[in-house]
């Protein structure tokens, strides 16, 4: 019989306040040089010479090792971007790769092997996808469709914040953007619990508690269909947020459970902190654009957006998520 819920709660801290080392930063403080990394001649001469070989090599899809090649420039590249998602602005963008240059398998494979370097790429659905299609599908946003399948608003969230283990990172190459809308924004959430813990301290010690996730119907058929644990602890000096409160307020309903008052009170005050203009800061993507996130201590937003008549010329990102911990399956756990 399946157990009623994903139990998360090992991971439950005391509310304590934000560090003084970490950048709680807002949008006026964050300048295009904090995020965006240009690709020298030296960077893509190695992605040329990549793609090159990966078109000369055919291999199956994403069983190539980045240990199997030196990308001395790319590595250093990597290692720079890495230094903004762990200790900077949280967000970055490598601009970009030639994708006009190589038929777009071998550019998905190049971003494969680069995303590599940021670190393991995990699943990111029940059956294993490792790169997934970020792209309308045509469905309705609803229970057991994933809104990055959709074209509806996403507000401000991490991905994957109901799993057992959280990724680590995200990562979305850039094929098409949309006819209109479809913006990307990013906040720093070191920032919104600051201003939680200012203005609303009760509705943020209810956030420190265990409550339920929607498993976005993600897992096996006799699986829990909710996780349960806090929106916010922290890992050391680190904030871990889970932060997505659509899927709390959809996991409430999905367990047949109300919502306790606190909880409503809560999710709507991290709601209004999060949207606060003077939080967010709007990050624009093109065509071979890298965006990667540090995806505990940041969260992103995707505005509604129309697409293309035009099949080819559709809004699609390819996502990779990356997490040292656990195991590599899509919720990270191991067996009992």
């Amino acid at each position: 019989m399946a157990k009623p819920f994903l139990d998360c709660t090992a991971e439950v801290t005391s509310v304590r306040a934000v560090p003084k080392n970490r950048w709680a930063w807002l949008a006026a403080d964050i300048l295009e040089e904090h995020w965006r990394l240009e690709l020298d001649d030296d960077v893509l001469d190695e992605m040329h010479g990549l793609a090159a070989f990966i078109l000369m090599n055919p291999h199956q899809d994403h069983q190539r090792r980045a240990g199997e090649f030196r990308l001395t420039k790319c590595r250093r590249l990597i290692l720079k971007m890495k230094n903004i998602l762990d200790d900077g602005a949280g967000f970055a963008v490598l601009n970009r790769l030639p994708m006009d240059d190589y038929p777009l398998d071998a550019m998905v494979e190049v971003y494969w092997l680069l995303g590599q370097l940021v670190g393991r790429p995990v699943a990111q659905n029940w059956i294993g996808q490792v790169i997934y299609d970020v792209h309308d599908s045509g469905a309705t946003y609803q229970y057991g469709v994933r809104g990055s399948h959709t074209t509806v608003e996403l507000t401000f969230h991490t991905d994957n914040a109901f799993a057992r283990m959280v990724p680590d990172y995200v990562g979305l190459l850039c094929r098409n953007t949309a006819k209109c809308g479809g913006a990307g924004r990013i906040c720093n959430l070191y920032t919104v619990h600051d201003r939680m813990q200012h203005r609303y301290p009760k509705q943020l010690a209810r956030l420190y508690q265990p409550m339920y996730f929607d498993r976005q119907k993600e897992h096996y058929e006799d699986d829990a269909k909710v996780s349960l644990a806090p929106y916010f602890s922290w890992n050391g000096e680190r904030l871990n947020a889970r932060a997505n409160t659509t899927l709390v307020r959809q996991g409430y309903e999905v367990a047949g459970e109300e919502l306790d008052s606190d909880l409503v009170d809560a999710l709507d005050a991290i709601d209004e902190v999060a949207s606060s203009p003077e939080i967010w800061y709007e990050v624009p993507m093109a065509r071979g654009d890298i965006q990667y996130l540090n995806n505990h201590e940041v969260g992103h937003y995707r505005s509604e957006f129309e697409d293309h008549e035009d099949a080819d010329k559709k809004r699609h990102l390819f996502r990779l998520w990356h997490r040292e911990r656990g195991s590599s399956s899509y919720d990270g756990g191991f067996p009992d």
